[in-house]
């Protein structure tokens, strides 16, 4: 059976050879490869890519699910790392090939002591960076048919001591949702600009009353933010005044009330400037993320194993400004994800230069396997 320095090497192996949203076909050919060692009771395919495979005690019990991401990033990554991506412009920036080595870990503790009621499910999910992989997986019949009693999943977060356990009841990472304006005017000459209808004072109106908005923070329960992520306007034709614009912004709210509430004002913002400017207006939205809201049960649970496993924890006092889709899973199940420290050394996430590191793996899957063994065994 393998021990943990050929699931290091099965990490450095995924990292060398990763694979964008939805496409990791290959990462998970290995995965399920590897995980064979394991003998799990069952082996689902579930939402294309994404893999689950069940060690299952036969008995009545608990359904607990331990989740990592296939995925990786669009980034060209410059690390020179001899297991250096060899995939151009595409690079496990953000951690994933350590959470499924973590995962891995875990499945490797796991079949030395086999679960003694009911089941233990270690989930690959594929398309968590930017296609709602585990919107997914949640809709899926196969995930549907396991009816977890619990979900659980980590993050390694760069910036913390290594093996710090980070831990937040309610909200753990913000909803998020990227909204695209679209305005239409009228062309003109570029010489008569006045009898045209342009969007180029309606862009900077909004732009405007949104910082506006938020800094008006009193309107909301906690943090709401706002970025504008590009701007497109007219044609490269000097002698036209332009009528058409598109802007993209990226919501944030630390609650799912105030997400609904900021997209509302939003909206207001954009109808009244669009009014104003005598231009019409299309609103759009995507990659829509609530909010992660743990469960205080398991994050209870988790605090108790990061114990037993001789590390440190910390409350968090503000959620993650990232967003995650695990909120899906939460806002289905009973279930929690905590942040595990990667290094206060370690470049950031989605960073060029990051790597994710190896002398945490063990530990983190120790934690999980606290779980486990306080729902499944004994």
């Amino acid at each position: 059976m393998s021990d943990f320095r050929e699931i290091i090497k099965l990490r450095h192996t995924l990292h060398r050879y990763p694979e964008l949203s939805n496409l990791e076909f290959e990462t998970s050919k290995r995965i399920s490869d590897f995980m064979q060692q394991f003998n799990p009771d069952e082996e689902l395919d579930i939402s294309d890519t994404g893999k689950a495979f069940v060690f299952d005690s036969g008995e009545p019990g608990p359904i607990v699910v331990f989740r990592a991401e296939l995925d990786a990033l669009p980034i060209l990554e410059q690390t020179n790392l001899a297991y250096e991506s060899l995939n151009t412009y595409v690079a496990h920036l953000c951690g994933h090939d350590g959470h499924m080595a973590i995962l891995v870990a875990l499945s490797k503790l796991i079949a030395e002591n086999k679960p003694e009621k009911g089941k233990a499910v270690i989930l690959f999910q594929p398309a968590e960076e930017n296609e709602l992989g585990a919107k997914d997986v949640v809709e899926s019949m196969a995930f549907r048919e396991l009816d977890p009693d619990y979900v659980f999943a980590l993050h390694n977060i760069p910036g913390v001591p290594k093996n710090k356990v980070l831990l937040k009841e309610g909200s753990f990472s913000a909803a998020s949702k990227g909204m695209t304006v679209r305005l239409e005017g009228l062309t003109s000459h570029a010489a008569e600009p006045e009898k045209g209808i342009s969007p180029v004072m309606a862009i900077s109106d909004i732009i405007n009353a949104l910082n506006e908005l938020i800094r008006d923070s009193g309107q909301f329960n906690d943090t709401t933010f706002t970025t504008v992520i590009y701007i497109r306007m007219g044609e490269v034709a000097f002698g036209v005044s332009p009528s058409h614009a598109e802007l993209g912004i990226t919501l944030r709210a630390f609650e799912n009330g105030d997400m609904e509430l900021l997209t509302l004002k939003t909206e207001k913002i954009v109808e009244l400037i669009a009014h104003t400017n005598q231009l019409t207006y299309d609103i759009n939205y995507s990659e829509i993320y609530p909010a992660t809201i743990n469960d205080i049960e398991c994050v209870s649970m988790i605090r108790e194993a990061a114990e037993r496993s001789g590390l440190e924890t910390e409350q968090m006092e503000k959620p993650n400004r990232w967003s995650e889709d695990f909120a899906y899973f939460t806002a289905t199940y009973k279930g929690a994800q905590f942040g595990f420290g990667a290094g206060e050394k370690q470049p950031p996430l989605h960073n060029p230069e990051y790597d994710f590191p190896d002398d945490i793996i063990e530990p983190a899957a120790h934690v999980f396997f606290e779980i486990y063994k306080d729902k499944l065994v004994g």
